[in-house]
């Protein structure tokens, strides 16, 4: 079973994708964005080391992509969606996957993308599971190792954190 290190988790949100979901914040984050709501998360010294099976139990629910991956197929095998928020653009995380394959391995598991740092200038309260103008929301479009897998499009399903549709 995989190890994660999270910072914690949220059992029924309305505020991170559509619908009722549950919300696991991983720990650490290199992006340090001004404003971010998680700054707690930031510390890769800090947060819990989990088996993903605990996750699970609770669930009952790119900087660790392997064990995100091993996650959402867990999760996936459960009749869930996954949505992925990162700090990183995909174009960004495209590159990186070129080194790390469980990056697009995770990437291949996720319904939704919403990628791009939080930037505080671009700070808008208008927008559906987003916090600044810049970040994108990419809906998956079949299975493949390309770019093309992911889309530009209007939010309407539910790494720094993953979230769950639960009900």
């Amino acid at each position: 079973m995989s190890k994660l290190k999270i910072a914690g988790v949220v059992k029924e949100s309305i505020t991170d994708g559509d619908g009722i979901r549950f919300v696991l914040f991983v720990q650490g984050c290199p992006h340090h964005c001004y404003g971010c709501h998680n700054p707690q998360t930031h510390d890769f010294n800090g947060g819990t080391i989990v088996d993903s099976g605990q996750v699970l139990e609770e669930f009952k629910a790119f900087c660790q992509a392997g064990a995100l991956a091993d996650l959402a197929e867990e999760i996936i095998s459960l009749g869930k969606n996954i949505t992925v928020y990162s700090g990183y653009t995909f174009e960004q995380l495209y590159e990186m996957a070129k080194e790390d394959k469980d990056i697009m391995r995770l990437l291949n598991l996720a319904d939704v993308l919403i990628d791009g740092k939080f930037i505080m200038s671009e700070k808008t309260l208008l927008l559906r599971f987003r916090g600044s103008k810049n970040q994108r929301i990419r809906i998956a479009d079949g299975w493949t190792n390309s770019p093309t897998r992911f889309v530009w499009g209007k939010c309407k399903g539910s790494w720094n954190y993953v979230t769950v549709n639960i009900k």
